[in-house]
């Protein structure tokens, strides 16, 4: 399967001063942004639309309509489509009032090409979450009872192209992924691509008591033990036309194996105390956390039953192997979390994300999951499961907050890349070494070297 492309990087670039417009332009592109670069905003208007999918860089100081009013255009068009204003040297005032009027950020002349760099790619990565993020609200408003596959990691589209190709298919599937991979999601994604109009049945084969698993499975007629006083249908042949979902495959007794296996060769069932061959229609999804292969050598699973289930194997990542998806899975739990316990949507910083992208997060996606419902409760840093950051909470939106998360975040950024070299640290932003002395002390950043 060939390798998925990286997101696509777009800028639109509205700068009058020819000089600042083609360096501006060479800096993106050597980025890797493909610029539509315009001299007005007039110009620029073919490309303000509200799917407009890349960044907007604007100077201030723009002929006819200025770098502000357009801005106020592009928020009141589409509220999160990222604008960074330019602004020249001593406009501070101006600066303060792009922020408020809705601006991703600014930069003031004259700027290193790496900080328009550094901006612009954040922007862009702001800017795919929301884009992803209504695509699959979009998605889910079509099917809402379908769990959404939510990432855009190159593991996570290889997967989305399994699924499709494989759910068609009319062959059995044996999925494998640690606790809380999403593994009854891609299950589920799969009984929706089979286009099988019976239904999904999930079992958890951990959960069924072995006294009952036989009856819950394959069904009884009445009177085959004490206390069936009627016939049942079993799981299996209630999912006629339809998928059934064995989660946890690797706890079915041996004995029920057995019979598993037979149902699965020849494609019939009994129900218990019968004696009715009952023609069975059901694609087999198996789930297991366990390798399956490890458990055969030890005897502790049969050898056949897991040949008969794994005509097609799909391995999910743990989450700590896609630490991109973490922003998306999160922007869209915390939605989903907010209209449940109707509470605001919880803010982030960039410090925060990185943090929070670098936990190991051994629960994966259902970890994360929760911890969004604890955000949104409020109560993340009550269990510990958030680190401690010197930053206000995440509730704040106050301009000065918002601008003052910015600036440590960069500062932080700027002392790990410069290994903690304060001197290096000032040099690559630009700004006198007891500026930045003053701005870590201002933020308690720690600091290994200061000379």
């Amino acid at each position: 399967m060939t390798e998925t492309s990286a997101p696509r990087l777009e800028a639109l670039l509205i700068e009058d001063e020819v000089a600042v417009r083609q360096a501006s332009t060479q800096t993106l592109e050597l980025a890797g942004f493909t610029v539509h670069a315009c001299a007005s905003a007039e110009a620029a208007q073919p490309w303000l639309t509200p799917d407009f999918a890349g960044v907007i860089v604007t100077d201030v100081r723009l002929p006819g309509h200025s770098g502000l009013e357009l801005l106020a255009h592009v928020v009141a068009l589409d509220a999160d489509l990222p604008v960074i204003v330019m602004t020249g040297h001593g406009h501070v005032s101006m600066a303060v009032e792009a922020m408020r009027t809705g601006a991703y950020d600014f930069i003031e002349k004259p700027f290193a090409a790496e900080r328009l760099t550094h901006i612009a790619l954040r922007a862009q990565e702001k800017r795919h979450l929301v884009l992803e993020n209504r695509r699959l609200k979009s998605a889910w408003a079509l099917n809402p009872d379908l769990p959404l596959l939510i990432g855009q990691s190159p593991d996570m589209e290889r997967l989305k192209k399994t699924i499709a190709s494989l759910g068609p298919m009319p062959i059995d599937i044996l999925i494998n992924g640690q606790t809380g991979t999403g593994k009854e999601v891609v299950a589920r994604q799969l009984h929706a691509a089979s286009g099988r109009k019976g239904p999904f049945v999930a079992i958890n084969c951990g959960a069924l008591p072995e006294s009952v698993f036989e009856s819950e499975i394959f069904g009884h007629e009445a009177g085959a033990f004490t206390g069936a006083q009627k016939r049942r249908i079993g799981k299996l042949e209630y999912a006629q036309h339809g998928t059934v979902f064995l989660d946890e495959i690797e706890s079915m007794p041996l004995a029920l194996q057995v019979k598993l296996l037979r149902v699965l060769q020849e494609r019939r069932l009994e129900r218990l105390g019968g004696n009715e061959s009952i023609a069975l229609d059901c694609r087999i999804v198996a789930a297991s956390k366990a390798d399956l292969l490890s458990l055969c050598a030890k005897e502790q699973f049969r050898e056949d039953l897991y040949y008969r289930i794994s005509v097609v194997s799909i391995s999910l990542p743990p989450l700590s192997q896609r630490r991109a998806d973490i922003p998306l899975l999160l922007a869209c739990f915390l939605q989903a979390a907010a209209l449940r316990f109707q509470q605001p949507v919880p803010t982030w910083t960039t410090l925060q994300m990185q943090q929070w992208q670098a936990r190991p997060w051994p629960g994966n996606v259902r970890e994360l999951r929760n911890f969004a419902d604890r955000l949104v409760l409020g109560v993340a840093q009550l269990d510990g499961s958030t680190p401690t950051l010197s930053e206000p909470t995440l509730a704040s939106h106050a301009l000065a907050d918002k601008m003052d998360h910015f600036e440590s975040a960069l500062i932080a950024e700027a002392l790990q890349r410069c290994d903690a070299n304060v001197a290096d640290a000032a040099e690559y932003l630009g700004l006198p070494k007891k500026t930045l002395y003053d701005k870590i002390k201002k933020y308690q950043l720690k600091t290994a070297r200061t000379n």
